[in-house]
């Protein structure tokens, strides 16, 4: 069973960590602006509904793609409470420094909105909300299973240290996997998959309508799969952190 590493509070003074921090500020903001400033455009372009979903599937799709394989040597590249989450869970990142990330990416999205809002001239960030005909609980079920195949797909591809021929070539499949589950959700739940996307775009336009849904949903989906593909699939070639060691 791979064990949860606590960290201590000396991790926040540590260089290496500032350094993560500053790098995850970066590349969580520029996935943020690219994914909510997609939505954004769909929206003022005002096109086939079809034809938006496709657009931002595919904008998300790239902008991850490549800002986890620009965040992956200092920080990790996670743009995502979920995905620290599920890390932390498999005992890849300590528990501090995972809250300290949260924080983190929550200021960097926060940041990108405000500063979409004023270069759009005032226009709405769209919040994430259920469709209708959509209750709370199917959204949390569809936010669960579409964060876990992310998570899922980070671990085989990414963490798990006997991937094969899939060696740098995770950070594109999870892009593609974030694409084909908008494609799949995006009409339902708005498949956020990542609390920090959803929270500043509420922030931001003051619609807080079922917010709850995209903490839970993709938390549960992120820890679930990260204690499932660590516990029972992962092919080991390192202990797990210690309580005093960090990511």
């Amino acid at each position: 069973m791979a064990k949860i590493a606590l960290g201590n509070g000396r991790e926040a003074i540590q260089p290496d960590v500032f350094q993560a921090l500053v790098v995850e500020f970066i590349v969580t903001f520029l996935f943020v602006f690219a994914g909510v400033g997609s939505a954004m455009t769909a929206d003022k372009l005002s096109g086939s509904p079809l034809t938006g979903l496709f657009f931002v599937a595919l904008a998300h799709t790239l902008v991850v793609a490549v800002m986890i394989s620009a965040g992956f040597r200092i920080s990790g590249g996670h743009l995502n409470p979920a995905v620290t989450l599920g890390l932390c869970v498999g005992g890849h990142i300590t528990v501090v420094r995972s809250i300290l990330y949260w924080i983190d990416q929550c200021l960097a999205s926060a940041a990108a909105c405000a500063l979409l809002k004023y270069l759009t001239g005032g226009l709405t960030t769209p919040p994430h909300t259920l469709a209708s005909g959509v209750d709370c609980t199917q959204g949390v079920i569809m936010e669960i299973i579409l964060t876990f195949s992310l998570l899922f797909t980070v671990y085989a591809t990414i963490v798990d240290p006997k991937k094969g021929n899939l060696d740098g070539l995770g950070p594109l499949l999870t892009g593609l996997v974030v694409g084909a589950n908008i494609m799949v959700g995006g009409a339902f739940s708005g498949a956020s998959m990542n609390p920090a996307r959803s929270f500043c775009p509420a922030l931001v336009s003051g619609n807080w309508t079922d917010h709850w849904v995209y903490w839970v949903g993709p938390l549960i989906g992120g820890g679930l799969a990260g204690f499932v593909y660590e516990n029972f699939f992962i092919a080991r070639s390192h202990e797990p952190l210690s309580n005093d060691e960090t990511f």
